[in-house]
């Protein structure tokens, strides 16, 4: 199994994309792919590369200014045609929608249920061709943006791609789980309610 890293930190829409295909052509066994940029914008359209060379992709936000996105290449390329995405610049893929999730269970009747149903939700989310601008986590849904929630993987591939993920601190500390915040940051109520009140629509499942 090959681990290859490529650099892109610093590069423009569709450098980052451009190496990352030329590294996928070079690979002759099965290994992973590991793409570094500094913007949410590239993280976006490795991602959509990504998807039309139908690899699975993860994606990172490491700190300010640095992302990974990592695909997993089951079997070599080569130099096989295949039909290439794309190379469209998207400035940004995010619409002006906001996710409000206030439980870690979707529905009501069996919260085994629920629970699934929630991660098969949020993995939907971030499949949707317009991201949402903000996702707001609240009640009990502070538990799926904590260590330990099945979901944490898919909201950080969607914080790489600048989704912003807040959850409600007071929530946290209700819990018990300030400390174990595994994805984007800790708001308020005054900020929940900002967000909520200039949404252009919400939708909360």
């Amino acid at each position: 199994m090959r681990h290859i890293v490529v650099d892109a930190m610093g590069e423009a829409c569709p450098i980052p994309v451009v190496k990352a295909t030329r590294a996928l052509r070079e690979m002759t066994e099965p290994g992973t792919l590991e793409v570094r940029v500094d913007n949410e914008i590239a993280v976006q359209n490795l991602t959509r590369m990504a998807s039309g060379h139908h690899l699975t992709a993860r994606a990172e936000k490491l700190g300010e200014g640095a992302y990974v996105v990592t695909m997993e290449v089951p079997q070599p390329m080569g130099d096989a045609p295949r039909e290439e995405p794309e190379l469209t610049c998207v400035p940004d893929s995010r619409g002006d929608l906001l996710v409000a999730v206030d439980t870690d269970t979707m529905g009501r009747g069996s919260e085994e249920l629920g629970k699934t149903l929630m991660k098969g939700f949020l993995f939907a989310v971030g499949q949707l061709p317009q991201l949402p601008k903000t996702m707001l986590f609240y009640n009990g849904g502070a538990h799926l943006t904590t260590e330990g929630s099945d979901s944490v993987e898919d909201l950080k591939k969607m914080e790489a791609q600048g989704v912003e993920i807040l959850t409600c601190g007071t929530c946290l500390n209700y819990y018990g789980l300030t400390e174990k915040l595994a994805v984007g940051g800790v708001t308020n109520m005054y900020t929940i309610v900002e967000k909520l009140a200039s949404a252009g629509k919400v939708i909360k499942p």
